[in-house]
């Protein structure tokens, strides 16, 4: 698409093909980098404008953002949308998520909602464009077009994105102009900070790079303004280093650089041309080849090692993967090149499982009847109607107060404003509900409940009070639990209950998001962990009625990796990891069980609940 004016959003593509976008900060960051061209280095550190984001470092050579922490590596792209949508506005559409932080919808989701919005609009269902909710302006609530769930959204006013002018194609690429780096002036003399030095040290020893590759020319990208204020544009000359902390001289660095170098034969290295400080820029990578790139490395971690410098964990480059070792290395160096102290270090392990057990050691749970639990296909509630279901928790309001229907966002006293499937009752109709007194037409309460899961409960779309009980969509499985000989991080004097979790891949249900489709159940068996202590076993049995009840898991997106269709957490948090909490699914955690028992009793899961049950 070619645009004569158009604002650029920064985007990265998760592992589901869904271009996830930069914030307007961020891409203003990224965008001033490419307007630089060479003198900028090529590299962009997410973490100057975004503390956030500061594993992340983007390489404009290859269009790609490394995570330093990880080695992963994710496609990025320069794209394009109209300067009267929402990005060109600096309108940012978001959604709470269930950490309650703030996600913002893809760009193409939130430009849709904030067209809606713009035209007044009571509501805009987003199916069309393959999302199951519907944003109500009235409530700024989501809700999910099958489970009825709500969820707050919010329309936030942040920076314009970066606005460009001129033609170009959807994907752009760096530098910005073929031949900037001639018009960028005479060469400078080479910069003497340890990345360069160390940069060319190596260089001197590595094969030159082909001539075929040395010859391509980039093409040609967008000029525009400069970037909007909130954008700190990088630095050319390092100028991360804080204040205080006087580079080591060149000298020492250079006799640091010639040991890692192993006896490199000294050689002059172009460096890049000079930034608009008129400092010389930073040597170019390109060239460099793996071996190289670990002996960089490496060189640059005993230099920051000796002279003390806080270091920061990157992937360590003893990993048998070919391509750890280059993506580590990459990353310390244009870690570096902002001014960021790096040290390859090895991060802290990750301790998903206990150690081995014995079938012996495995034992039953106090207390606790039977060590497994199967799910079925869903037991469907005969004979009644919606409105005979309603009729049990409802009182009728012969004179409705002036407000409005918080589920049609129409005024009580007028008709029901929904234009689904007709209910039997008459749109006039108001009622209360019998515990907690919010009142709405039961019109619109008929149809909510037809567009649940039908199974006799409603849930008050205000306040989320139950009635009856309430049963989810999780699809068959099994449930396993017992104790084991080990104790957890933070309960050294008790034992541990293991939760394992088993559901197939299958098709979809009725009562499901897509009905006859399959839906994709990714690692399974998820094994889960409480302390097998009083308050433990009062979550285990909780657990059970949640499980019995098929509350545990559902079928939708997953909100970590995107993909749709799949088996999905329902709310109700788990550990997963059993010797480490690197994840946040882990132990230590004072305060897990007490959130645990919240989220169930939310569900409408209680110690009465579990009598229940066993009666």
């Amino acid at each position: 698409m070619l645009l004569a004016s158009a604002v650029v959003v920064w985007e990265w593509l998760n592992e589901h093909g869904r271009w996830r976008p930069y914030s307007p900060a961020v891409s203003h960051h990224i965008e001033a980098a490419v307007r630089a061209g060479p003198r900028a280095g090529g590299s962009v550190v997410l973490g100057q404008v975004d503390r956030r984001l500061a594993p992340y470092i983007i390489d404009l050579h290859s269009m790609n953002q490394f995570r330093q922490d990880t080695g992963t590596l994710r496609p990025v792209r320069r794209n394009y949308y109209d300067p009267a949508s929402a990005p060109g506005k600096g309108v940012v559409w978001e959604w709470e998520n269930d950490h309650g932080s703030w996600t913002p919808y893809d760009m193409d989701v939130g430009i849709t909602i904030q067209h809606a919005f713009e035209k007044q609009r009571p509501w805009i269902d987003l199916s069309p464009i393959g999302f199951g909710y519907v944003i109500d302006f009235g409530t700024m609530g989501q809700i999910n077009r099958q489970t009825q769930r709500q969820r707050r959204v919010r329309r936030r006013l942040d920076l314009v994105y970066p606005l460009v002018t001129g033609a170009a194609g959807r994907a752009a690429s760096w530098p910005a102009a073929p031949g900037a780096a001639a018009a960028a002036g005479p060469r400078a003399p080479p910069c003497s900070c340890p990345q360069c030095v160390l940069v060319r040290s190596v260089k001197a020893a590595a094969p030159p790079a082909p001539a075929a590759r040395r010859s391509a020319a980039p093409p040609a990208a967008l000029k525009g303004p400069p970037p909007g204020p909130g954008a700190t544009p990088p630095d050319s000359a390092g100028a991360g280093r804080g204040p205080g902390k006087p580079a080591p001289s060149s000298q020492a660095i250079r006799r640091q650089a010639s040991s890692a170098a192993a006896g490199a034969a000294p050689a002059a290295c172009p460096a890049s041309p000079p930034g608009p400080n008129g400092k010389a820029g930073r040597v170019a990578l390109a060239t460099l080849n793996r071996t190289s790139l670990q002996r960089l490395a490496l060189a640059q971690s005993r230099v920051l090692i000796a002279s003390g410098v806080p270091t920061v964990p990157v992937k360590n480059l003893s990993g048998s993967s070919p391509v750890n070792p280059a993506l580590a290395g990459i990353t310390g160096i244009l870690m570096s090149a902002a001014g960021l102290p790096v040290c390859l270090t090895r991060p802290p392990k990750l301790v998903l499982h206990p150690p081995p057990v014995s079938k012996s050691e495995i034992k039953s749970i106090p207390g606790v009847s039977n060590t497994s639990r199967k799910t079925t296909k869903k037991q469907a509630k005969k004979g009644k109607t919606p409105e005979e279901v309603l009729k049990k928790y409802l009182q009728k309001v012969r004179h409705p107060p002036d407000e409005d229907c918080t589920i049609c966002m129409e005024r009580l006293t007028a008709p029901s404003g929904y234009k689904g499937p007709q209910p039997t009752v008459k749109p006039d109709l108001v009622g209360k509900l019998s515990r907690c007194g919010h009142v709405y037409h039961v019109y619109c309460l008929v149809a909510m409940y037809n567009n649940g899961n039908k199974d006799g409960s409603l849930q008050c779309p205000t306040c989320k009070t139950i009635y009856g009980v309430k049963t989810g969509t999780q699809p068959p499985g099994k449930m396993e639990y017992h104790v084991i000989p080990h104790s957890l991080p933070g309960h050294p004097d008790c034992r541990t209950i293991r939760i394992i979790y088993s559901i197939p891949p299958g098709i979809q249900g009725p009562e499901h998001p897509n009905p006859g489709k399959s839906f994709s159940a990714r690692g399974f068996p998820r094994h889960c962990y409480l302390p097998d202590s009083e308050k433990g076993r009062k979550v285990l049995k909780l657990l059970l009625v949640a499980w019995d009840r098929r509350l545990i898991f559902a079928i939708g997106t997953s909100s970590t990796t995107g993909e749709s269709d799949t088996v999905i957490w329902n709310e109700v948090h788990h550990k997963t990891e059993f010797g480490s909490n690197l994840t946040g699914h882990g132990y230590p955690d004072a305060n897990y069980l007490d959130n645990v028992l919240a989220e169930l009793a939310a569900q409408g899961i209680s110690e009465d609940s579990a009598a229940q049950e066993k009666d």
